[in-house]
């Protein structure tokens, strides 16, 4: 009996577990900026530093939570292609002497994520859906919003 309490806990949390690497993400915009859709190999080029203003010429911020943390497995896999340690090296390369303005910038929770890119002009930043608020735009992945089939950063 006890046994079997034992396996049951264990079982719901492995399916936490794979709930929460499995959440879907959304490219989420400060308000000013003046982008409704991205391609997905533009966004690469934002999370990495690799570009730096939009075409209005204001700065570009990425906001992200730790890539090593699990629930950001998504980020990984399918925009930085790369393992976690090099992706942390990767944004340790793209804020080096950008202090007053960073390329990247990580925060802790997502509740975080959606204050700093709403307060921030020429932020975008890769958030849980379900953490989006009305201060924020959400943008477009390759033509598509969140939820909608087909969409880019779907987590399962």
């Amino acid at each position: 009996m006890r046994g079997q309490r034992v396996l049951t806990v264990a079982v719901i949390v492995l399916c936490w577990t794979t709930l929460a690497v499995c959440k879907d993400l959304a490219l989420v915009s400060n308000k000013s900026n003046n982008v409704q859709t991205m391609a997905l190999v533009d966004l690469v080029k934002i999370c990495k530093g690799q570009n730096n203003r939009w075409p209005d010429g204001k700065a570009v911020v990425f906001i992200t939570r730790n890539p090593a943390l699990p629930e950001m497995k998504l980020l990984l896999d399918k925009v930085y292609g790369m393992p976690k340690d090099e992706v942390m090296a990767l944004i340790a390369n793209a804020t080096h002497g950008r202090n007053s303005h960073p390329a990247i910038m990580v925060v802790d929770t997502d509740e975080d994520l959606v204050k700093k890119v709403e307060s921030t002009p020429g932020a975008v930043g890769l958030v849980d859906v379900y953490s989006i608020s009305g201060g924020v735009t959400v943008v477009k992945v390759g033509g598509k919003l969140p939820l909608e089939p087909g969409y880019l950063l779907h987590g399962n």
